[in-house]
């Protein structure tokens, strides 16, 4: 007969955060991607405590240090440019982490108030039905119809270059997936027991759709702006490449590599080189935390 006693049983609030994280940790690669995005969030939190330089800041910037290969002394001799500097005299790794900034602000900040948007309005169309539902959900059509980029391009020729048009952009673009995610899960939990138990005790209609169908709509939406926030980070570098994102005075990774695209015939290469692969670690790293979420949160995947 077994002596050992039973074990406690967990919170019932902490249980299902545990029950996550004992299922996501079982990746070692999903594991590895959350340390190394971890580990970039807070390289960029704390960047003007761990760089040299402020790349921001135009009187600390030297152009006859410009275009120096990776570990050249500065001019001043105070420290060593160990990524080298671009064609203004960044020094790249400070230009880096204060580009993982801007970046990391337009990718979390655009999803996060595009999912909040899309949330409510995906909501909105499951629970009214009818002709609202028809007309969002033709809005949502419309709009998922046109390539991002494209109409990216025509919202900031008009609005014109700076982080917070960026970011309007970039939600004008996003919502649309939110809304379409939440409303099919919606229209699937409306049709439960407990949701025609709510009816029948008369509970407000838009209490029963924060209460209860939110709730639930949840999970794909946390799996929704993950992915998301990488899509919002490469559509940013892209628009910056091009010269239509961020402003100069306040480079992101995508203007980082455009600034060192037209030196790279005379084998410049670390000026396009550390941002390109500073930024595609960043998505990777994304991707595979919203990949195995979703292979946790939806039940037709897991294994």
């Amino acid at each position: 007969m077994s002596t050992s006693s039973p074990s406690l049983p967990l919170p019932r609030d902490a249980a299902p955060w545990r029950r996550l994280w004992r299922e996501y940790r079982r990746s070692r690669l999903a594991l590895a991607a959350l340390v190394l995005l971890l580990l970039i969030l807070a390289a960029a939190v704390l960047a003007p405590w761990i760089t040299p330089q402020n790349p921001y800041d135009l009187m600390q910037l030297d152009v006859l240090d410009a275009r120096l290969p990776p570990g050249s002394a500065s001019g001043s001799g105070a420290y060593t440019y160990w990524l080298g500097t671009d064609g203004q005299g960044r020094d790249l790794y400070s230009g880096i982490l204060y580009g993982l900034r801007i970046s990391l602000l337009v990718g979390v900040g655009s999803a996060l108030i595009a999912g909040i948007a899309g949330t409510l309005i995906g909501l909105l169309s499951a629970y009214a039905g009818g002709a609202v539902d028809a007309l969002l959900m033709r809005l949502v059509d419309l709009l998922l119809s046109f390539p991002s980029i494209l109409m990216a391009l025509m919202i900031l020729a008009y609005l014109g270059k700076g982080v917070g048009n960026v970011v309007l952009t970039l939600v004008v673009l996003e919502w649309a997936y939110y809304a379409r995610t939440v409303r099919g899960q919606a229209l699937v939990e409306a049709r439960k027991e407990y949701v025609d138990a709510a009816r029948g005790q008369a509970i407000s209609p838009y209490w029963i759709a924060l209460r209860h169908l939110l709730p639930n709509c949840l999970p794909p939406v946390i799996v929704v702006g993950t992915l998301q926030v990488a899509r919002a980070i490469t559509l940013e570098a892209t628009l910056s490449f091009l010269g239509l994102g961020v402003p100069i005075t306040s480079p992101s990774l995508g203007l980082l590599i455009a600034n060192g695209f037209q030196y790279m015939l005379a084998n410049e290469y670390w000026i396009s080189l550390f941002p390109g692969l500073a930024l595609l670690v960043t998505i990777v790293a994304i991707n595979l935390v919203g990949d195995q979420l979703r292979e946790i949160l939806n039940p037709r995947l897991q294994r």
